[in-house]
Formats: C-alpha cells, sequence, structure tokens
C-alpha cells in the first residue's frame, strides 16, 4: 500500500474516489466548492434524508466529469461531540472495505472536518489500513484491492503515516499467520518467519535441547506430534535496559490431545497460535520503527495432537523451575508451553513479563468477543496495559487472581495441577501461570474470544483480527 499527503484541492486531485467524512445534522458545508462544481447533488442527497451523517453512513456519488476523482463518498461520522478516535477508525475501516468491494484501488481522503474536531487523521487513516487487509492465500484467482491512499493536507506528519502503516502491515502479517492452515503454519514455518525480522538476533531452542534445560511441561505438549517442537527467542536490543519479555502462545494446532476435542469447529484450532503471531507482529514493528527499546519476543511453539506417545490426563511434568504439574486434561495444553517459557523469561531479569494467547474458552463465556482478559501481578503494569487499550480500543476487562484461587489449582500428588475444572477455569489459568511468575512484574492477556471474528467488523474482516499487535505497541510506545 502507497500511502502519501499532498496539499491540494479536494476536488482538483485524480483518484478514483474522494472520500469526505461529514458530521451528523452539519450538511455539506466544509465541501462547499464540491457541492458546487456538482450542482448541488450533494446536498440535495443530505436534504432528501438519503444521507444523514449517522456514524458509518456511507453514500456514493459519480462525478460524471465536473470534478477531477471519478467518484465521491460521504462517510458519516456521527454527531460532533461524540465523535471519538475510535470513531474515525471505524469510519474509515467503514469507508475503506466498501470501496475495497468496489473494487477501486486509488483513493484519497479529505482531512478537513477531522481537523475541526481537533482529531488525528492517522486514526481515520489506520481505519482504511487495517480494513483493506484480505486473506487471499489460496484462492485461485486473487480479488484486487486498494493499493494507494493520499491524505489531502490536514495535520498529519511523516512519522505518523510511518508508525500507522507500519502497525498496519505488522496487523495484516500476523492475521496472515493465524489464517493459514496448520499444514502450512507448523512450528518450523513459524521459524522461517521470524527469520525474515530485521534488526533482531534469533536462537532456536530444539527438542534435545528443550531437555537439557528441563521443560517439562513444554515437551510434555508437543509429545503426540511428529512435528519438531521449536522454542523461538528473539531479541531486539536498541538500548541497554532491562527488558520487557513478550511471550506468545504458539500451539499450531490443538486437537486437544488425548482429551481431545469435539470436531465441530476444530477446523478453527489453526488459530491457537495467534499469541505467538502476535509477539511477532510486535516484533516486526518495533524493528521496522526503530523503537528504543530492549524488548524479547518467546514463542514456545509446537501442536497438541493425539498419538501412541502423547501425554496422558494423570501424567506429572516438571517445569524448568523445579516445580511439578499433574495433567488432569491434555486440552489445558497452552498454561504448560506458557509455564517453561516465563520461567525461561525470568533469566533475562526483566522489567516485565507480558504472556498473550488463546487460553481458556472460559473467557469466551465470560467476555464474549468484545474484550481480553487481564490479569497480573503489579497493578501499575496492568494500569500501563489498560491505558494502552484506552488509546487503541483493544478492550481488556482485568480479572481478580486471589489467593484462594490456590486451593483449584492444588494437586494430591503433585505442586499443582493444570485444570480446576469448570468452576473458575478463566481466572485459575492465569493463576497457574501466576505461580511461574513469582515476583517478575507480569501481565496475563487472554485472547481466546479475541483473536478470531466469524463475522466482519468495521475495520476487523472475517478471520484473525490480529489482536494484541496494536495493544501491546501501544504499551511500548507510552514506556
Amino acid at each position: 500500500m502507497k500511502i502519501s499527503v499532498q496539499n491540494k484541492e479536494e476536488k482538483a486531485f485524480t483518484c478514483d474516489a474522494l472520500v469526505l467524512p461529514l458530521i451528523e445534522d452539519e450538511g455539506i458545508r466544509p465541501y462547499a466548492n464540491i457541492n458546487k462544481s456538482l450542482n448541488g447533488l450533494p446536498a440535495h442527497i443530505i436534504a432528501s434524508g438519503e444521507f444523514s451523517g449517522h456514524h458509518n453512513e456511507l453514500s456514493l456519488l459519480h462525478t460524471k466529469g465536473k470534478i477531477r476523482p471519478e467518484r465521491i463518498l460521504l462517510i458519516g461520522l456521527g454527531k460532533r461531540n461524540d465523535v471519538t478516535r475510535e470513531k474515525l477508525r471505524q469510519a474509515g475501516g467503514k469507508a475503506s472495505s466498501f470501496l475495497k468491494g468496489l473494487n477501486i484501488k486509488n483513493i484519497a481522503i479529505s482531512t478537513k472536518t477531522i481537523t475541526s474536531l481537533k482529531l488525528m487523521p492517522a486514526d481515520f487513516l489506520e481505519g482504511c489500513l487495517l480494513s483493506a487487509y484480505s486473506f487471499q492465500k489460496y484462492k485461485k484467482k486473487e480479488k484486487k484491492s486498494l493499493n494507494k491512499i493520499t491524505i489531502l493536507a490536514g495535520n498529519i506528519t511523516k512519522k505518523e503515516i510511518q508508525w500507522t502503516g507500519t502497525l498496519a502491515t505488522s496487523v495484516s502479517f500476523t492475521r496472515d499467520l493465524v489464517n493459514t492452515p496448520a499444514n502450512d503454519m507448523t512450528p518450523s514455518i513459524l521459524v522461517k518467519h521470524a527469520r525474515k525480522l530485521k534488526d533482531i538476533s534469533l536462537k532456536i531452542i530444539n527438542k534435545k535441547q528443550a531437555e537439557k534445560l528441563g521443560m517439562g511441561a513444554f515437551l510434555s505438549v508437543a509429545r503426540g506430534s511428529t512435528e519438531p517442537l521449536k522454542f523461538l527467542e528473539i531479541r531486539y536490543r536498541k538500548k541497554n535496559i532491562a527488558p520487557v519479555v513478550v511471550i506468545g502462545k504458539s500451539v499450531t494446532f490443538d486437537s486437544g490431545g488425548i482429551s481431545l476435542k469435539p470436531s465441530q469447529g476444530m477446523e478453527k484450532m489453526k488459530y491457537d497460535m495467534a499469541g505467538g503471531a502476535a509477539v511477532l507482529g510486535v516484533m516486526k514493528a518495533v524493528s521496522e520503527l526503530k523503537l528504543p527499546l530492549h524488548v524479547i519476543g518467546i514463542l514456545p511453539a509446537t501442536e497438541n495432537l493425539p498419538g501412541g506417545n502423547a501425554s496422558k490426563p494423570g501424567d506429572v511434568v516438571k517445569v524448568m523451575g523445579g516445580k511439578t504439574v499433574e495433567i488432569i486434561s491434555t486440552d489445558a495444553e497452552g498454561r504448560l508451553t506458557l509455564a517453561d517459557a516465563i520461567e525461561y523469561a525470568k533469566r533475562f531479569r526483566p522489567s516485565a513479563i507480558i504472556d498473550i494467547a488463546t487460553l481458556t474458552g472460559a473467557c469466551s463465556v465470560a467476555l464474549g468477543s468484545e474484550a481480553i482478559a487481564l490479569m497480573g501481578n503489579d497493578q501499575s503494569l496492568i494500569d500501563k496495559i489498560i491505558k494502552a487499550s484506552k488509546e487503541t480500543d483493544e478492550k481488556v476487562w482485568q480479572m481478580p487472581l486471589f489467593d484462594e484461587y490456590r486451593e483449584y489449582i492444588k494437586s494430591d500428588v503433585a505442586d499443582l495441577k493444570n485444570s480446576s475444572g469448570r468452576n473458575g477455569s478463566l481466572v485459575t489459568s492465569g493463576f497457574f501461570l501466576k505461580e511461574f511468575a513469582g515476583d517478575v512484574p507480569w501481565i496475563h492477556l487472554d485472547i481466546a474470544g479475541t483473536a478470531w471474528t466469524d463475522k466482519d467488523k468495521p475495520y476487523i474482516p472475517k478471520g484473525a483480527t490480529g489482536i494484541g499487535v496494536r495493544l501491546i505497541l501501544e504499551f511500548l510506545r507510552n514506556i
């Protein structure tokens, strides 16, 4: 996608479609000159009630050569006092997806209305770019889509365009990884994608090395698969400070193992590496933006399959730090991989550990598809994530980690058990991870309900959402 800024009058700029954001019930006044050139057609459409400027309302006009843009797209922002950064993103997404559906390739965006609201055109652009995504790798004939966006004047800087463009490409990269079927997205293929990242160092731990390190929990998950496990350590260092370690659950396909999942909907379990994909997306953006930070990404990558050598309910395994875990359910495998990853992360003496994972079905039951379940052991760190959430609208909801939950995961034969059953299963999964974080500031983000969408949203097409990339990047930018 080519993005540029031009200080040109709207009606004099040649493009396939000119996008005009409008405030509800304020008419076409900001674009009186365009209205005049089109013989009052936009004003007539508004006066007829066909378009009033409701949030995300659309109306397309053909200019028939009276001005340079071939079409005008009116997009509603809602009432002046109600317009927010998120509503701008959504309007940008709605406009972009509508035009993409018409096979339009070259658009321009007027910023007059947005600037009058003292908001940032970059947010509207962000929605456009995020919505322009489509996954067509396996289609015989790929649809063409938007390839050029021009911002007409407005208070947008090159730095904002770089940030927004990099953010969108990193989210698209993450969505591609998650949307790819599991036969083409194995742990080894994840490694290939990690190798393409710039300005990072990459260390791969194989099965033999994992055994030597004592990663018994992670190894137990991989036992049923013939695909070799890969434990990825991705380091980006532009500042000599304690690192932020970001860990992503990277189960490239989750059948549930011996505790087999129902067959209905199992095809979506390719998305169980969405946390790891988000970490790769974050590392891609951080390196391309050259942020003055020290960030380490960790992906414990494996498949979780049944087989003659697969772990069984009742097995006991030992985590790197020495704690033992009784496996109650082999379908509670993500926390086993993360337990070893958290223990491994502590060797870097990090300022913070953030893990992101499609961890529990209970997350969807509790919060639907609208919010990430947020847990942690450090309230100041939690507050920083909440702040980033409000700025990106990747919603989080803090869940408790009461000390009483320790009893829920107490085992008769080991230090811990990996599942408490249905009772409190969302929070006890978080508490299980807390046991390994110890005193290190730690955050857990359960994205099980938000990493995939079955319907199109204003700037999130159906399928993998890429959630977590924007949230974690905003958190990193703020620090």
